[in-house]
């Protein structure tokens, strides 16, 4: 079975997210691999696992799109216990909306089937940055394949997906012939850390860098040329102010009160 995992170099929650250049793009100067898609991993790791893992003829790819630093997500999925990685970089990817984005992952990994049909695709539930989860499903449909979203759990059987998920309050299965795009969520495991073995185990690891041309897309269905959305202005945040404070004198419900009505909030 080939599994291939989307991940994504996303800006590190410790630190403010910042806007930079002419199109208001997201400045990644302090990018990780997405905590989400770690569980993507995991979930990948675990079918492989379960099969007899690259012995058992299995392989789990992780699959990045970016600038060069995104080169850091793909090697921490090695370290993790990923068998390879590709690395889709091009200046012109820079502005890509989630449309533009699942173009770009739908060529490369038509690249990637070229060594051997892909079984399943998995990735997180949304990205940390942008948080659309979107991608997933418009891989799918550009891929032609069915979309299994939002997944507790993920079982493959012969040349079938099934997926545990809830929604609204209800539990559903869902279930698919392969290959399959599936996402999950942060409920299906808990994924293991890069341990020694596997941080010297990665660095014999193959990366495959990726170009636009090589996936066979011009540089005009992708970036700002090729998205569906466009952010023509962004403003920093504003600074937070004290808040209001009431001090008890006897009086504090009476204050509070007319303090929410002057609110309007109640």
């Amino acid at each position: 079975m080939k599994i291939v995992v989307l991940v994504k170099h996303v800006p590190d929650a410790q630190f403010d997210r910042h806007l930079s250049g002419p199109g208001n793009t997201v400045d990644r100067s302090e990018s990780i691999l997405s905590e989400l898609d770690e569980y993507a991993l995991e979930a990948a790791l675990q079918l492989s696992e379960a099969r007899g893992g690259e012995k058992g003829g299995n392989s789990v790819i992780a699959l990045t799109m970016g600038p060069d630093g995104a080169a850091n997500s793909i090697k921490k999925s090695l370290q993790i216990g990923a068998g390879e990685g590709y690395h889709l970089s091009d200046a012109a990817l820079a502005g890509s909306d989630a449309a533009a984005t699942s173009l770009a992952l739908s060529a490369a990994l038509n690249r990637i089937a070229q060594d051997g049909p892909i079984d399943l695709v998995i990735g997180g539930m949304a990205s940390t940055d942008g948080e659309t989860s979107l991608v997933p499903a418009q891989l799918a449909e550009r891929l032609g394949w069915a979309y299994l979203g939002h997944a507790k759990s993920v079982d493959v059987d012969g040349d079938s997906v099934t997926v545990n998920r809830e929604v609204d309050g209800h539990a559903e299965i869902l279930q698919a012939s392969l290959p399959a795009v599936v996402s999950v969520t942060d409920q299906i495991n808990e994924p293991r850390y890069p341990n020694f073995k596997g941080i010297i185990a990665a660095k014999r690891k193959k990366t495959h860098p990726l170009s636009l041309s090589e996936v066979g897309l011009d540089a005009s269905a992708v970036g700002t040329q090729g998205s569906l959305t466009v952010l023509d202005e962004a403003q920093e945040r504003p600074a937070r102010t004290q808040g209001t404070i009431i001090t008890d004198e006897g009086d504090a419900g009476i204050k509070l009160v007319e303090f929410l009505a002057a609110e309007k909030l109640i």
